[in-house]
């Protein structure tokens, strides 16, 4: 394992000379790092409950130039402490290779019962009809979280008239799409440390122009709350190398669900509408394959002949 991280060694070893605010800013720092390192010096006051001049003040006692080194220095933290070959070692070097499956697939449940005792159920309604009422919904995530949005931005566009997956390869291109945004709309932000700041920027202009935003994120204390009027908190502990997802796309599924619910004769219509739209255009012909007779067959192979 490496060495101690240097913000945390200077907090450490002058943590017995901080003031009262001092020492509720290490605190923070040492809990929520990787949300620190995304404040201002006046947001971050505002979270603890000091003063900016008090956070100016703590990052010169630390030895940093003023604000900016001292943000740097967070942000170096943030990737030491989700260094993920670091993790691996934490988690998983005292683990058999024949315990690695039922050691993983427990985490993941543990995730989901946690997820299931702490989420907010009216929020979760809230999350629904705002989804619904919207003109038009935005879904992004960025990396590791693009699969979650792609699967909720394939359902939506089977509920809603108009989803709009946002594409994320460049930043400005981002903003390209978003420029019609308006508070008639919804955007959905999912992001689970490391937390995407293309997304944060997103969610930003989002709620600038007066939309309501949603996030998917895996604790209150995550940046992407910051311009959410809607925040819906999935565990995703990342304990190796591998983000889980687990408890976020349960949660995912179910926003769809219910909203399937709510909108049932929509969904039917569109169902049968395009099982007809499969059937005229062949869509499926010869590209799935179903169980006949316990055998394996080609969809549309006994229309072979007719081609």
């Amino acid at each position: 394992m490496g060495s101690k991280n240097e913000l945390l060694q200077k907090i450490d070893e002058k943590y017995a000379k901080f003031s009262k605010g001092q020492k509720k800013l290490a605190g923070f720092i040492r809990e929520d790092y990787d949300k620190a390192a995304f404040l201002t010096a006046a947001r971050m006051g505002e979270e603890v409950g000091v003063s900016e001049s008090t956070v100016v003040r703590f990052a010169t006692a630390l030895g940093y130039d003023g604000y900016p080194g001292f943000q740097k220095a967070l942000g170096e933290l943030v990737r030491t402490k989700l260094n993920s070959i670091q993790r691996m070692e934490v988690t998983y070097g005292r683990i058999s290779q024949g315990e690695i499956l039922n050691t993983v697939l427990q985490s993941d449940i543990e995730k989901i019962k946690l997820t299931m005792g702490s989420i907010d159920h009216e929020t979760f309604e809230m999350a629904v009809d705002t989804i619904l009422n919207a003109r038009r919904i935005y879904v992004i995530g960025i990396r590791s979280c693009a699969p979650l949005a792609s699967f909720l931005s394939f359902y939506l566009n089977l509920i809603c008239p108009d989803v709009k997956a946002v594409n994320t390869n460049s930043s400005s291109e981002i903003f390209e799409q978003l420029i019609r945004i308006s508070e008639e709309d919804v955007i959905i932000g999912i992001s689970f440390p490391r937390y995407s700041m293309r997304t944060l920027k997103a969610l930003e202009f989002a709620s600038n122009r007066k939309a309501k935003v949603i996030t998917l994120t895996d604790s209150i204390h995550s940046p992407m709350n910051l311009y959410s009027s809607c925040n819906l908190i999935a565990r995703s502990d990342m304990a190796s190398i591998v983000d889980s997802l687990v408890a976020p796309l349960s949660v995912v599924n179910a926003l769809v669900v219910a909203l399937c619910m709510k909108k049932q004769d929509e969904v039917i219509t569109t169902l049968e509408t395009l099982e007809k739209i499969w059937d005229e255009y062949q869509v499926y012909s010869k590209d799935e394959l179903n169980m006949v007779n316990n055998k394996m067959e080609l969809s549309g192979s006994e229309e072979t002949g007719k081609e």
